[in-house]
């Protein structure tokens, strides 16, 4: 029977589910996902936990934060300048939005809080800092 290995195309189906056990995704009725391991296309928790599995196999993957989407830093919630926003852009609470770093890289921000003459943004990914858990079974290897 074939393992999973770097390089192979591989097929799973998944639930992923936060530490409180509310589900964030799901592959229930849908096409499994497909990735190629070791070309870093998922995070790397996931991708290490698929390596050396066998097709049909299943088991439970637990990922710290920090082999996932990364830890929480606290200093990238900064205070935007409303002025620095596009004049026909309003912002909401809740609303992502893409702006260019200082080196050219596009970041995505999650918008916090509208001030008078500001608002407040999160440049960490939204599941920064949570632990994760996924149910898998390994479909295919192709």
């Amino acid at each position: 029977m074939s393992i999973a290995k770097s390089g192979d195309l591989v097929a799973v189906n998944y639930v992923g589910s936060f530490s409180d056990g509310s589900i964030f995704d799901s592959t229930e009725g849908m096409d499994p996902f497909e990735f190629t391991l070791g070309t870093g296309e998922t995070i790397p928790g996931f991708e290490n936990g698929i390596l050396g599995m066998q097709i049909g196999e299943a088991k439970t993957l637990q990922i710290p934060a920090e082999e996932a989407y990364g830890e929480y830093f606290d200093d990238l919630v900064v205070t935007v300048p409303k002025t620095d926003f596009p004049p026909d852009l309003e912002p909401e609470v809740g609303m992502e939005l893409t702006a260019g770093d200082p080196n050219g890289e596009e970041v995505m921000l999650t918008v916090l809080e509208i001030l008078d003459d500001a608002v407040v943004v999160d440049a960490n990914h939204p599941m920064a800092g949570e632990d994760l858990t996924f149910q898998v079974t390994l479909v295919a290897i192709k």
